[in-house]
């Protein structure tokens, strides 16, 4: 299945929730709930709660998430908020604050 993409010049504000994979390179504001994958690309901005499956971060997130799966903060990756989730990968570079809980 292909993945859904919002484009580095797309600017959403509300609630998105779905099925598919999710690749995001603009902002988003508000909430999204997936069932898959969502991936934050560098030029990403996410001002939102997150529940997926799992969530890669190369971008910035300020928000809360919630994994199923895991969450990885990449080595360009920023984020503000509480992660849930059974694993978490920070990588060197990545930069994070907030409260970290793994007993899903």
């Amino acid at each position: 299945m292909a993945n859904t993409i919002i484009g580095s010049s797309i600017v959403i504000d509300g609630e998105i929730s779905g099925d598919e994979d999710l690749v995001i390179l603009g902002t988003v504001k508000g909430h999204i709930s997936l069932k898959d994958t969502l991936q934050v690309e560098r030029t990403g901005v996410l001002e939102a709660d997150i529940e997926s499956a799992t969530v890669t971060i190369g971008g910035q997130i300020t928000g809360n998430i919630q994994a199923t799966e895991r969450v990885e903060l990449q080595a360009d990756g920023r984020m503000v908020g509480d992660i849930k989730a059974p694993r978490i990968l920070i990588a060197d570079g990545a930069s994070f604050k907030g409260n970290i809980d793994m007993d899903v």
